[in-house]
Formats: C-alpha cells, sequence, structure tokens
C-alpha cells in the first residue's frame, strides 16, 4: 500500500508521528496562547488603570487654567502653555525646596543603604549570643507604628536642640529595620562557603563585606535605594514636624503652601505636581531592572 493509501485509510505511516498527538500538541499551544493575550490584555488595562491620571495631570500642567476642569474633558491643550514651567519658578521658591529634598533624599538613601547592609551583615554572617532573638526584636519594630512613638521623638530631638534643622530627618529615616532584613534576607541567599574561604585566605570581616558582599547584593541595595530615596522624597508628616523655617521645607511642604496660596491656579498647581513626581519616575526608569531583580531574589537560597 502507497503512503497516500495509508493516509487515506487512517493507518498511520510507520516513523510518522500520530495525527492525535500533533492535534493535542496544537490545541495546547493555542490555548497557551490564547492565556498569555488575556494577561496580555489584563496588564495593558491596569496600567493604563494607573498611569491615566499621571497622563492627564502631565498634560493639563500644559494647559490653560481655565482649560484644565471641562467637561467633556478633553486630554491635550488647544495651546501648549511651555510658560507654566517657567511661571512656577517665579511664583515659588521651587529651587530651595527641590534643593532640600534632594539633598535630605540622597543622604538618607545612602545612610539607608550603608547601616542596613552592614547590620545585615552582622545578623547572617556573624555568630554572636542572641543574634536570632535580638534581629527578632528588632524587625518586629516594623509593625509598631510611628505615630505611637511620634511624641516621644520630638521631644528627645528638641532637647538636644535638632528641632527645625536637616539633621533631625536625617537621623529619623538613615536607620531602618526593613533596610537590615531586606539585605540579610539577600545574604543568607549567598553560600556561606564564600565567605569560609575568604576568611581561610586571611581576609577581616570588614573586607568580605567590603570585597564580596557588596558586589554581589547589587540588585538588593538597588532595591532597597529606591524604596528609600522614594519614601524620603514623599514624606511629608516629618518635614511638617520638623522643618518650620521656610528655607528648610522640602517639595511636599512647599507645595502645600503653594497651594494654599494659589488654590485656584489649577494650571500651576499641576506643573508643580509634575515637578515633585519627575525625580522619582526618573531614578525608578533607570533602577527598575535591579529593582525588579532585587525582589525577585531576596530570600532565595543559592
Amino acid at each position: 500500500m502507497s503512503t497516500e493509501q495509508t493516509v487515506r485509510a487512517g493507518v498511520p505511516e510507520r516513523g510518522a508521528p500520530p495525527v492525535r498527538a500533533k492535534s493535542r500538541s496544537s490545541q495546547r499551544s493555542a490555548r497557551h496562547f490564547a492565556g498569555r493575550c488575556i494577561q496580555y490584555v489584563f496588564l495593558l488595562a491596569l496600567s493604563a488603570f494607573v498611569l491615566l491620571p499621571f497622563v492627564w495631570m502631565l498634560l493639563s500642567s500644559f494647559k490653560k487654567n481655565n482649560e484644565i476642569f471641562t467637561s467633556p474633558i478633553t486630554w491635550f491643550p488647544e495651546e501648549w502653555q511651555w510658560h507654566n514651567y517657567v511661571d512656577i519658578w517665579a511664583k515659588s521658591d521651587m529651587t530651595t525646596w527641590l534643593g532640600n529634598t534632594v539633598l535630605l533624599a540622597v543622604v538618607v538613601t545612602f545612610l539607608q543603604v550603608f547601616t542596613g547592609s552592614f547590620a545585615a551583615y552582622g545578623f547572617s554572617r556573624i555568630r554572636f549570643p542572641g543574634r536570632d532573638f535580638l534581629f527578632i526584636v528588632y524587625i518586629g519594630t516594623i509593625s509598631v507604628p510611628w505615630q505611637a512613638y511620634m511624641i516621644p521623638q520630638f521631644k528627645m530631638l528638641s532637647s538636644v536642640g535638632l528641632s527645625d534643622t536637616r539633621l533631625s530627618i536625617i537621623l529619623l529615616q538613615a536607620f531602618g529595620a526593613f533596610g537590615v532584613f531586606l539585605m540579610k534576607q539577600f545574604y543568607d541567599s549567598i553560600p556561606e562557603e564564600l565567605s569560609e574561604a575568604a576568611r581561610i585566605d586571611g581576609l577581616s570581616e570588614y573586607k568580605i563585606y567590603y570585597k564580596i558582599m557588596l558586589p554581589l547584593s547589587v540588585p538588593s541595595i538597588a532595591s532597597l535605594a529606591i524604596i528609600t530615596f522614594t519614601n524620603t522624597w514623599n514624606d511629608y508628616m516629618g518635614p511638617l514636624i520638623y522643618l518650620r523655617s521656610p528655607d528648610l521645607w522640602t517639595i511636599q511642604l512647599g507645595l502645600k503652601t503653594f497651594i494654599g496660596q494659589y488654590n485656584a491656579d489649577y494650571a500651576a498647581i499641576m506643573t508643580g505636581s509634575v515637578l515633585s513626581v519627575l525625580p522619582i519616575a526618573i531614578v525608578f526608569v533607570f533602577g527598575q531592572r535591579y529593582f525588579v531583580q532585587g525582589i525577585a531574589t531576596t530570600g532565595m537560597k543559592g
């Protein structure tokens, strides 16, 4: 019987894959493709839902004041008002606000990463009596809301003359249990054999931390840096309580005062809001690869 006759008779040719197996494989591939398409459509819709308010804020910063709250909503301005980004500097002390916020965010982020990674190395690699208990107690402070100890903390800093100074904000946020927890989880995923081999070669604990652990923990450090920078930049309550002098105000305090003075100038308010969000967006865009990698690998045993 010829090959064509064999196929027509429903008998598979010797060496040829079964027809049913091919059909099932095609069905699985089609279902997988359809599932992926549904996932992408859902993620795109969710992303649009999250990003649309920011897009509207950005486009509104280029509109005239009477175009912003029109009904129905007009997304694009009839005439682009580029001078809004020039006028905001004349109407407000934006240079001082941004300068103070950048200074505090950079210093706090550096200290948070340094102290968090250094303390995490001690909890992860150095054995001492009561280490696990001390770590649990320290991490347990994350569950205590800041409002519970806000007043005692303010009295302590005021008693030593640190109220209404940048140093008060730096000391408040330079040390955090979350950073220690995040970095320790990552250090625990690094094989202990690397540290043991380094000790045999004569490296001290400080050199092991600096030459081995830090280079391996770049993704986790980037994650902690982005989270800390964002939290410090967006902090409102801390500067509100401790920074009373206008020359010490951050962007959040300054915008609140600006909105109170120009509560009807919506275009200027949108412009100032864009300027307050833009640095965070830039930091995340450049660090998102390390951020995702750091979150994904934290806590995984190597």
